[in-house]
């Protein structure tokens, strides 16, 4: 269920401020968003899968944690990512 990696590489080359950028806030928006996703197609799947709804939850705590972060650091940046994975904010 992990990310492959031309799938990450396109999200941190989307979002990436410099050369080797891989921390930035805006890419670990991206990267956590995908795996939201696709926890979110495997919970359709699999009602009952408590660990992974658990995990879910996680994950979004800490992306909203991130959006929280990037909307008080860098507003524009913060807006392209809203817009680009059509998140509610």
């Amino acid at each position: 269920m992990a990310l492959t990696k031309e799938k990450k590489k396109s999200l941190v080359d989307e979002f990436k401020a410099h050369e080797k950028d891989t921390g930035n806030p805006a890419i670990q928006v991206a990267l956590i968003t995908e795996r939201i996703a696709q926890l979110t197609d495997h919970l359709k799947e699999s009602p009952k899968d408590y660990a992974s709804r658990q995990g879910l939850f996680k994950l979004v705590g800490e992306r909203k944690q991130f959006l929280t972060y990037l909307k008080r650091t860098d507003p524009e940046k913060y807006q392209k990512v809203i817009q680009r994975f059509d998140l509610r904010k």
